[in-house]
C-alpha cells in the first residue's frame, strides 16, 4: 500500500494512533490489553493516542483522558438496521479519522479488530499514504458464534470471514495475539512474513505482588476454612461455566470443604444462577456479580484454584485468553480445559493443569487431585509467576512491534 519513500519524517520520535472498537473507561479484556500497549509505548517516549469507533458506548468528552491516556471519539451515526448500520459506522469512523490525521498527524496507524475498524482505516490510509498494521485479537465471525449471535457457516459468517481476509491482505502488516490465529491466516493465503505474534501479557504494575487473603471478605462470603475454586471474568457460553457448576457435586463428594466462587457477569448469568440453585450442592456456590476493577485483587486473594473450563470450539482453539495469565501473575493455581488457546499458555504439570474440555467429571477429578496434592503448590505458583514475568509481561511484549513500525515508517526507533 505504501512505499517507504512516502514517509518524510525522520528521527526517533514516533506518533502512533490506535484505532479501537472501545476503550477505557469501559473495562474489558480488550480495553486492558489496549491500556497495556499504549502505556508501554508511552514509556518508550513515543506520542500515543487512541480513536474509538461508534460502538464505544460510554458518554464522555472528545478527546477524553483516562489513566493518562488520550482517546478521541467518533460520533454515533443515525440508527439503522444491519447491514446499513455497519456501513454507517465504517463511514463515521473513516470521517473522524480523516479529520484527526490533519489534527494529530500520526506516523503509524495501528488498527485493532473487529474488521469494521480495519475497513474504515484502510479506506483513509490509502489516500493519506499512511502505513497500517491491523491487529486481530479474535476473528469477528468466530466471536459471534462464541457469544451466541452467529452461526458457523452461515452467509453472514462467510461474508465476515471474507472481509477479514481481505483486510489482512490489504494491511501493510498484521499482528495477532497467538499462533492459532497466525496459522489460520497463513492457511488463508496471507504471507507468513507479514504476520507478527504479539501475545497477551500482564501489566505487572496492575498485577504485581499477590494480595494476602482478606479475612473479612472470606467471612462475609462464608469461605473461611474452605477449599475455593474460582472464576473471575465474563459469563459467556464458551467459557464453560455450566460444566464447572455441573462438576461441583462430584468435587464436593471428594473434597467436602470445596466451594465455588463466581465473580463477574454476562449473557449466561441468569441461566448459570438457575443451574446453581438446582444443584444438590447449591450452598457451595457463591455468585458475587460484577465488582470494580480495583476490587478484583481482593477476590483473587480468596481463591485457591482458578478454573477456566472453556468449551472446545473454533474460537477457543484459536484464541488465547488473558485471565489465566493474570491468575498466574497473582500466584494462583490454574486449571484449564485442553483447548488450543489454553495449550499456548499453560504447560500441563508445570505452570498449570489441563483437563479434557466439555467433561465435568474430568474437571472435578482434576480439581480434587490438585487439592489433594498441596505439596506441589508453592513450586507451581513460583514457576508460573516466573513464566509471566519472563515471557508474558508487556514491557517485553511491546518490543515485537518495534521492527514493524520501523520498517513501515522509515524511522530509526
Amino acid at each position: 500500500m505504501i512505499q517507504r519513500g512516502d514517509i518524510r519524517n525522520e528521527g526517533t520520535q514516533l506518533r502512533v494512533l490506535h484505532i479501537l472498537d472501545h476503550s477505557l473507561p469501559l473495562h474489558s479484556g480488550y480495553t486492558f490489553r489496549t491500556r497495556a500497549i499504549m502505556k508501554a509505548q508511552l514509556g518508550r517516549g513515543w506520542s500515543v493516542a487512541g480513536l474509538t469507533g461508534a460502538r464505544h458506548t460510554m458518554t464522555g468528552p472528545d478527546p477524553e483522558t483516562v489513566d493518562g491516556l488520550t482517546f478521541f471519539r467518533t460520533p454515533k451515526p443515525a440508527e439503522a438496521r444491519s447491514p446499513l448500520r455497519e456501513w454507517r459506522e465504517i463511514a463515521a469512523l473513516a470521517a473522524r479519522l480523516d479529520a484527526l490525521i490533519d489534527e494529530w498527524k500520526p506516523d503509524q496507524l495501528h488498527v485493532h479488530s473487529p474488521v469494521l475498524n480495519a475497513m474504515a482505516v484502510l479506506r483513509v490510509a490509502r489516500r493519506r499514504k499512511l502505513p497500517v498494521i491491523y491487529e486481530i485479537r479474535a476473528f469477528w465471525e468466530d466471536a459471534a458464534v462464541g457469544n451466541g449471535t452467529g452461526r458457523e457457516g452461515s452467509p453472514r459468517y462467510r461474508l465476515t470471514r471474507l472481509l477479514e481476509t481481505r483486510a489482512a491482505r490489504a494491511a501493510d502488516a498484521v499482528a495477532v495475539i497467538c499462533e492459532g490465529l497466525r496459522g489460520d491466516l497463513i492457511a488463508r493465503g496471507i504471507a507468513a512474513d507479514k504476520i507478527i505474534v504479539s501475545p497477551n501479557g500482564v501489566d505487572l504494575e496492575l498485577f504485581g505482588d499477590p494480595p494476602p487473603p482478606d479475612a473479612a471478605l472470606a467471612a462475609q462470603l462464608g469461605l473461611e476454612g474452605k477449599e475455593v475454586v474460582g472464576f473471575i471474568g465474563s459469563f459467556y457460553d464458551y467459557e464453560g461455566l455450566d460444566d464447572l457448576i455441573s462438576a461441583m457435586p462430584r468435587l464436593v463428594e471428594r473434597r467436602p470443604d470445596a466451594c465455588l466462587l463466581l465473580v463477574g457477569g454476562g449473557p449466561m448469568e441468569a441461566a448459570l444462577r438457575a443451574q446453581a440453585e438446582a444443584s444438590p450442592v447449591a450452598d457451595r456456590i457463591r455468585f458475587v456479580g460484577r465488582v470494580p476493577h480495583g476490587e478484583v485483587e481482593r477476590y483473587y486473594g480468596l481463591v485457591d484454584i482458578l478454573a477456566y473450563p472453556r468449551k472446545a470450539m473454533r474460537l477457543t482453539d484459536l484464541v488465547t485468553p488473558l485471565k489465566p495469565l493474570e491468575a498466574m501473575a497473582q500466584k494462583r493455581l490454574v486449571a484449564a480445559s485442553d483447548v488450543g488457546g489454553h495449550r499456548e499458555l499453560i504447560e500441563h504439570g508445570v505452570t498449570g493443569t489441563l483437563f479434557p474440555a466439555d467433561d465435568p467429571a474430568a474437571l472435578a477429578d482434576s480439581l480434587a487431585d490438585l487439592f489433594a496434592n498441596r505439596a506441589i503448590w508453592e513450586e507451581r505458583r513460583t514457576v508460573a509467576r516466573a513464566f509471566v514475568e519472563r515471557d508474558r509481561n508487556w514491557s517485553s511484549n511491546i518490543s515485537r512491534y518495534v521492527p514493524v513500525y520501523q520498517k513501515l515508517t522509515g524511522k530509526a526507533l
